[in-house]
């Protein structure tokens, strides 16, 4: 299903930065954009939006929350990501009463405005729904999913122990082909990949992996895990595709090192500002 997007913004910079971020998105169409609350009214009866992306300073009398009631009065199903340059005290108490999704202060990044929407849509089915902030999803990135690849069942033991003490989800694969069908079934935000196992091994998962995502345009981070740690070995794994490497025996420090450090370059990768000036 396509989430059909309004973009309500005065300013022209934050509009484009939006829209231009939303592109990359799948199944999010930015249908409209409007610049103050009367054409924003216009697009909404026009073309019925699923999400509206509503600036709270409109430049006017009535800022984001008036449209914000007003959707509610009138469009009740609409979820509404309210942004704003600068929070105050009591904002996010009046985004509950009016029943507004979600509430980011500007400036955001790509991350925050995708898990923004995920959990708008979570939201309509829950009884009581949960504003979502940016506390909130910073607290979420800490449940981050990872795909441990690996045949030996000592090391699964090993790593699952360490990798949930940390706070991630993990689904385990034994080898590259399992791996491939974990990857058609669910989405991972880094993958563990171990170099040498039976059926397929790292590289060759790796190179599969990659390029299928020659043509999704995306990139899902692989971190090797070999034992065998000889001199050369790392520049082979990031030949191969792989974004970092840790050798076996895995030590905790270094484990969880290499996965932060790749979870916050792909955030970082990622990242845009819907209002690119000073705050």
């Amino acid at each position: 299903m396509t989430l059909k997007t309004l973009i309500v913004d005065d300013e022209p910079i934050a509009r484009k930065v939006l829209r231009e971020g939303l592109k990359s998105i799948r199944d999010v169409e930015v249908i409209g954009e409007a610049d103050n609350g009367a054409a924003a009214l216009d697009a909404i009866r026009q073309h019925r939006p699923d999400l509206v992306l509503l600036d709270l300073q409109l430049g006017e009398p009535e800022n984001g929350f008036d449209l914000a009631r007003w959707l509610r009065a009138h469009s009740p199903r609409v979820g509404i990501i309210m942004l704003t340059s600068a929070g105050h005290l009591g904002d996010a108490a009046r985004c509950r009463e009016l029943g507004i999704s979600a509430y980011l202060v500007k400036p955001v990044r790509q991350r925050e405005v995708l898990d923004a929407i995920c959990g708008t849509l979570g939201a309509k089915s829950q009884e009581k729904p949960i504003l979502v902030t940016a506390h909130a999803l910073r607290e979420g990135r800490n449940r981050a999913r990872v795909l441990l690849v690996e045949d030996n069942a000592v090391n699964q033991t090993l790593a699952i122990r360490l990798l949930e003490r940390r706070g991630y989800v993990v689904t385990v694969a034994g080898d590259g082909r399992e791996a491939l069908s974990a990857l058609e079934k669910d989405n991972f935000d880094v993958v563990l990949m171990d170099i040498q196992m039976p059926e397929m091994d790292g590289f060759e998962a790796t190179a599969a992996i990659r390029d299928k995502e020659k043509h999704t345009g995306q990139h899902l981070p692989i971190v090797a895990m070999t034992a065998n740690a000889l001199k050369g070995d790392q520049e082979r794994c990031l030949e191969a595709g792989l974004d970092g490497y840790i050798a076996k025996p895995i030590r905790t420090k270094e484990l969880f090192a290499a996965i932060e450090a790749i979870l916050e370059h792909s955030e970082n990768a990622q990242d845009f500002e819907a209002e690119p000036k000073l705050q």
